[in-house]
């Protein structure tokens, strides 16, 4: 049986995905080193990437998501400031922060995370830190072309008073073709604590 790629994550509200369209807009400059600019209509909230997995496992993961959604009550995120992996000095993902219950997130991704574990999914080595990948850097880029996309960052300021309003998880199955990724979901756990 053919694997799937996929991960689990909260989607986006319509307007959310519309203010980030605006502010990788502002982030696009001529001469720019090559930029893999992300879908906005694409962009999520990533809490765990699982990799290729069997079809016959959704089920199971499916109830593990279940099991951390039942003790986590809907919460509320704020987008922030703009900012780069592994740092304004040498851009390589360009992402935005998130702010508001952060604690409430913390808490349902690591339950998610030792529940994966239980299945096989091993947890992650770096810490959490939720935010929203607006676009990647092609290898070609130059040091002083991902400083200078990094000085481009830090002088965007972004406000919105849009919020995220979350109140469930998502498992979704990525398909990866020529122009990017295409985006399904194939299960789904709603916040009940």
């Amino acid at each position: 049986m053919e694997k799937i790629r996929s991960f689990i994550a909260i989607e986006l509200p319509p307007e959310i995905k519309l203010e980030l369209a605006r502010l990788q807009d502002r982030l696009k400059e001529d001469g720019q080193p090559r930029i893999k600019w992300v879908n906005p209509q694409g962009i999520h909230l990533t809490l765990k990437f699982l990799g290729s997995i069997d079809p016959a496992t959704i089920s199971s993961i499916t109830k593990a998501m279940t099991d951390a959604a039942a003790n986590t009550p809907p919460f509320t995120l704020e987008l922030r400031q703009p900012g780069a992996f592994p740092g304004l000095e040498r851009v390589q993902v360009v992402w935005v922060g998130l702010g508001g219950e952060l604690e409430v997130l913390k808490n349902m991704q690591q339950n998610l995370e030792s529940r994966l574990a239980e299945l096989g999914f091993p947890p992650e080595k770096r810490a959490f830190k939720p935010h929203l990948t607006l676009a990647r850097l092609g290898e070609e880029a130059t040091a002083q072309q991902r400083r200078r996309l990094g000085e481009l960052i830090a002088g965007t300021g972004f406000e919105t008073s849009q919020k995220i309003k979350a109140d469930g998880i998502n498992l979704m199955r990525s398909q990866l073709i020529r122009t990017g990724a295409i985006y399904s979901r194939i299960g789904s756990a709603v916040f009940s604590g």
